[in-house]
């Protein structure tokens, strides 16, 4: 069963990103990019972001 924790392989700030592109088998930077572009759309992004960065798990399987 797949889940969804945060990235400390492909981290930058929080991992969450990462962890977002890990589950989803697409490019952190893919990832990160749309989740810019929504923030400069909606100006909603950063808020949830720091919601998943507080609600997601950090992965146990990466050194932290």
């Amino acid at each position: 069963m797949k889940r969804l924790y945060r990235s400390a392989k492909h981290k930058i700030l929080g991992g969450v990103c990462g962890g977002v592109a890990e589950y989803l088998n697409a490019d952190p930077v893919f990832v990160r990019l749309l989740w810019i572009l929504f923030t400069m759309i909606y100006g909603i992004g950063a808020f949830f972001y720091l919601l998943a960065w507080v609600l997601i798990e950090r992965n146990p399987r990466h050194k932290w």
